[in-house]
């Protein structure tokens, strides 16, 4: 722990013991000089692994150049980073923010404006979301999260959302009512404990987003950016939403968001409607134009399918009699081992293992590693994690 920690609140807990002071590909190095194998890429980040030469060529010759002048200007980077997106995706629309939670406090404010300002219908601004999603830290995000940990102590919450159980249509159809204007999920919920739509679930939303004129919000904030095997993981259900959003991936570590719409709600973010000092600035567009360039020219989105099925396979063959372990499953490289306990004691070990990994609520493992990680370092992180978890259930017999 540095000299300065006391002078951080403590909102963070206890954190782990380990300080790292370099990085490269799927690499962490701590203080001592140990060596890490990352499997988590800073929860579900790096997604080319750590300082890839592709982004950091790019962000030296900006930092000699220019970082900021703020949104009054044009910026080319964030321009065309905009045209990357929608011209990879359904979207026709980019508002570039700093974060995850405020792309997706943008989707709620664009979705509650559009049926305000363009439908004339102010009395529908409420949003459907999903028990034990994620959504963010924002007053809004966290009472759109279906967590109540996150909400504890922030009371009184802004009104406007309800929750229906994930992937139960029925008691969703029960939930939309006349002050309904939109539908808002995860295709993978990351931090509820890696747990995917399932296709006849999604039709259905899909069909009652339609039926009742409700906007559909896909939050890609952690699938998004070829992490699940396609660049956007609304792309595995062959749907089309009116608003998605993305941050952890775009930008290969530095801070941004984004959300990303259809071109009939232009109209609800007219001018001075919304607005970020910092977001799209230039390093963050310029590491997003790099980051996103990569993905699409090395097919990086397809590997990433390929290596996550590699994985699942063999951890569910490798840890198929080992009793503490009920399921592994994901989508793409984000993927899940869901355990018979608490998981907390689990991650520590493998730490001490020089493996990192991270929870997904409390009986979860969750893997995120590079997109660009090697069979090789893969089949390390496999061989560690089935040690540990053989070890685990041998010591809980005894």
């Amino acid at each position: 722990m540095g000299e300065g920690a006391n002078s951080l609140f403590p909102n963070y807990g206890s954190r782990y013991g380990l300080t790292f002071v370099k990085g490269e590909g799927s690499r962490l190095w701590d203080e001592q000089g140990k060596e890490y194998l990352d499997l988590m890429s800073g929860i579900a980040v790096t997604n080319l692994g750590h300082v890839p030469k592709q982004v950091t060529e790019r962000l030296k010759a900006q930092i000699d150049q220019l970082w900021h002048t703020s949104n009054l200007f044009h910026i080319p980077n964030q321009e065309k980073l905009a045209q990357l997106l929608t011209a990879n995706s359904c979207g026709d629309a980019v508002f570039f923010c700093n974060s995850g939670a405020e792309a997706n406090e943008a989707a709620i404010k664009l979705a509650r404006r559009y049926f305000n300002k363009v439908l004339g219908k102010p009395e529908q601004y409420e949003i459907i979301t999903f028990q034990q999603s994620f959504h963010g830290r924002t007053l809004a995000t966290l009472t759109a999260t279906g967590q109540d940990k996150v909400k504890d102590g922030f009371a009184p919450l802004p009104e406007g959302f309800v929750f229906a159980p994930y992937n139960d249509a029925e008691a969703l159809k029960q939930l939309i009512g006349p002050k309904t204007c939109a539908i808002m999920l995860e295709m993978v919920q990351g931090e509820g404990g890696v747990n995917r739509a399932e296709p006849e679930f999604i039709k259905q939303v899909t069909a009652l987003c339609e039926q009742h004129g409700l906007l559909l919000i896909i939050d890609e904030i952690q699938t998004g950016i070829g992490r699940t095997g396609k660049l956007f993981a609304y792309e595995h259900y062959g749907i089309q939403p009116d608003i998605f959003t993305l941050a952890k991936g775009l930008g290969s570590g530095m801070p941004i968001g984004a959300m990303v719409g259809k071109e009939k709600l232009r109209e609800a973010f007219s001018a001075g409607s919304h607005g970020s000092t910092f977001g799209g600035n230039y390093l963050s567009t310029t590491a997003g134009v790099a980051t996103l360039e990569t993905i699409l020219n090395e097919k990086l989105s397809e590997r990433a399918a390929e290596m996550g099925d590699y994985i699942v396979n063999e951890l569910s063959k490798q840890l198929a009699d080992n009793p503490l372990v009920k399921e592994v499953r994901g989508l793409g490289l984000l993927i899940g081992i869901e355990c018979t306990q608490p998981v907390a004691d689990l991650v520590t070990t493998l730490q001490e293992q020089a493996v990192l990994v991270i929870s997904a609520g409390p009986n979860v493992i969750r893997l995120a590693p590079s997109l660009l990680i090697t069979k090789e370092d893969v089949d390390r992180g496999i061989s560690v994690i089935r040690s540990v978890l053989s070890k685990q259930a041998a010591a809980a017999v005894q």
